[in-house]
């Protein structure tokens, strides 16, 4: 999962992104409304955490953007205004969910992959892919009910495809979700793991297809 946290207060943002890169969750951190708008812009998420009182432009003008131009990101508002009033018109306004801080980490966690699991249409903690599952919660591949022993690298290439399953990805989009803190990493690096990921996956029904322009998609295989 890749989230743009939106915090201007730096000891909390460094904080809760290195906190969250623990449960493997991408985090982008910016500290200003207006550089958060320019990374929505520049960048693919599966949600947003916003401080309501950022600076350059507010969480209020921000979230009031996203929704004005039908942006479905799931928003989880981070603020220390915890009153009812203030929950209320966050949430009219669009926001997904109002968390109070101080907060625990395990909760904000929860309501995360929470917001995530409900923008995806499903309840349910695995993510699938014909016989292939990946358990959000063990963070463990399956494959027809069998462990599938993959490397760190191969296993986030595949976590990446199969949270879109059927929705090609670009090697830049891959390259951002999985190699976020290593501004080295080359193209051929995401050739070579699909290439070994297409090793393990024959024989089992599923492809990753090469979309010319596009990227690749974890797909059934024809």
């Amino acid at each position: 999962m890749r989230v743009l946290l939106a915090e201007d207060e730096h000891a909390l943002g460094e904080w809760l992104s290195k906190a969250l890169a623990q449960s493997d969750i991408q985090v982008d951190w910016v500290d200003d409304g207006q550089l958060a708008e320019r990374a929505l812009d520049d960048s693919d998420y599966d949600a947003l955490i916003l401080d309501l009182g950022l600076p350059g432009l507010t969480g209020r003008q921000l979230l009031q953007r996203l929704r004005a131009r039908d942006r479905r990101l799931p928003v989880l508002i981070l603020t220390a205004r915890d009153s009812l009033a203030e929950r209320v018109q966050a949430l009219n306004q669009g926001a997904d969910d109002f968390l109070a801080k101080p907060f625990a980490l395990e909760e904000l966690e929860a309501r995360l992959m929470a917001l995530v699991r409900r923008a995806r249409g499903a309840d349910n903690p695995r993510l699938a892919c014909g016989p292939l599952q990946y358990d959000t919660a063990t963070k463990q591949f399956t494959l027809a009910d069998q462990m599938l022993h993959l490397s760190p690298r191969e296993h986030a290439v595949l976590r990446a495809l199969i949270q879109r399953t059927g929705e090609p990805m670009s090697k830049a989009q891959i390259i951002a979700r999985v190699f976020s803190d290593q501004d080295d990493v080359l193209p051929d690096v995401i050739e070579v793991l699909v290439h070994r990921l297409r090793k393990r996956l024959e024989g089992t029904g599923l492809a990753i297809v090469t979309y010319r322009g596009l990227g690749y998609a974890l797909e059934m295989a024809a």
